[in-house]
């Protein structure tokens, strides 16, 4: 499995407006700077985010992009599935009409279980904790 570009992106954005909360809102040319991104192509990313309650936006001279909630309640998971529309490694654990054998099949169960795995692994896994993890190691390695 990979998460693809857009799942991995959004995380830095999202990481990127945990770190610099406080600060006020955040412009997305100093954002995309930072994290060596496309604004294009994060300017993309806001939407979903901001339909499902996780970002704002600020208009004016002083706008830019906020978190619309506390990084401890954002979980990796949440950011997936918004950008990603779920996190299933294959299409029958979800609907099992996509496959003839579904209702047999000893792999299906498999995947789900891994599924669930990986959700799990992110729902615990919060902005909060990314943001002190980052912090620990902003000494050694400042990418992410």
């Amino acid at each position: 499995m990979k998460l693809s570009t857009r799942s991995r992106y959004g995380v830095r954005f999202m990481l990127d407006l945990a770190l610099n909360r406080g600060d006020g809102p955040v412009l997305m040319k100093d954002l995309a700077k930072r994290q060596g991104l496309s604004e294009k192509y994060l300017g993309n990313l806001v939407p979903p985010l901001k339909a499902a309650g996780f970002v704002q936006s600020v208009r004016g001279a002083r706008g830019g992009y906020l978190l619309s909630k506390d990084p401890s309640e954002i979980t990796l998971n949440d950011i997936v599935r918004i950008l990603e529309g779920g996190l299933c490694l294959v299409g029958c654990v979800e609907n099992p009409g996509v496959c003839d054998r579904s209702s047999s099949c000893i792999a299906r169960g498999i995947w789900d279980e891994a599924s669930r795995s990986v959700s799990q692994t992110l729902r615990g896994i919060t902005l909060e904790s990314m943001a002190r993890r980052y912090g620990s190691q902003a000494e050694v390695d400042c990418s992410f």
